[in-house]
């Protein structure tokens, strides 16, 4: 599995940017997939995930507080992941991270549960 992000920049505050995660080698055990950053000193966070498995979740989406209503997370039919993100704000300046879970269990954002990460892409919002 590879995943690889793009779409980050500089950006306004106010602005917006899409953020793309193209994925290859996806297989059915994958489950969740997510972004997550990670600013300077700060520790990761997750931003937002999205059910990738063939159960019940499916399709379900998952926000972090801080990007609540402000984010969408999607994927499309070839398995890549978009993050839409608006309004964005100083705190949002981050590098961002796609990742993808095969383990069941644990919350969505518990970033060691995810098995695939991508290098990031920095965001910048001033």
């Amino acid at each position: 599995v590879q995943l690889v992000e793009s779409g980050g920049g500089s950006v306004q505050a106010g602005g917006s940017l899409k953020l793309v995660c193209a994925a290859s080698g996806l297989t059915s055990s994958t489950n969740l997939m997510g972004w997550f950053r990670q600013a300077p000193g700060q520790r990761r966070e997750g931003v937002a995930a999205i059910a990738t498995g063939a159960d019940r979740l499916y399709g379900n989406t998952y926000y972090g507080d801080s990007v609540q209503g402000r984010a969408t997370i999607s994927r499309d039919n070839s398995g890549n992941m978009y993050l839409q993100m608006d309004r964005l704000k100083p705190e949002d300046t981050a590098i961002y991270y796609c990742a993808a879970r095969n383990k069941y269990g644990g919350y969505w954002y518990q970033y060691d549960r995810f098995d695939v990460w991508g290098r990031g892409t920095q965001v910048t919002v001033s």
